[in-house]
């Protein structure tokens, strides 16, 4: 079983916490680079994968974005048993706006985390 660190979960909520915070005070820009953050650090753990699909799913409707809506839709289905199986694409943002399936490159600090995590 694939056990997350304190490390990663307190990085996770906290992504997720100000996301949200800075959604409700309208800077659009800065809840969705936490929502990626959030995203990157979270596929491996199918749980926490799911919830940070869930954020950008509100997100995106908050926005009244219906292409991210409907991304992320999918996304919801597909995210969490992807991590479960350990088949998910690598660094991918997970935005609607980039193909599922695309491994992207991981920004150093987040490959650190994942990398004292056992990832």
């Amino acid at each position: 079983m694939n056990t997350i660190t304190y490390e990663v979960r307190d990085r996770i909520r906290s992504a997720m916490v100000a996301a949200r915070d800075a959604r409700r005070s309208g800077d659009r820009e800065r809840c969705w680079a936490l929502l990626e953050d959030a995203h990157v650090v979270s596929q491996p753990w199918a749980t926490w994968h799911v919830r940070v699909h869930g954020s950008m799913l509100i997100a995106g409707a908050d926005e009244r974005d219906w292409r991210e809506v409907r991304g992320q839709l999918v996304r919801l289905v597909v995210a969490g048993p992807g991590s479960a199986a350990g088949r998910y694409p690598v660094g991918n943002t997970g935005r609607a706006r980039v193909p599922a399936t695309r491994p992207m490159p991981i920004r150093d600090e987040l490959a650190d985390l994942l990398r004292a995590a056992g990832q």
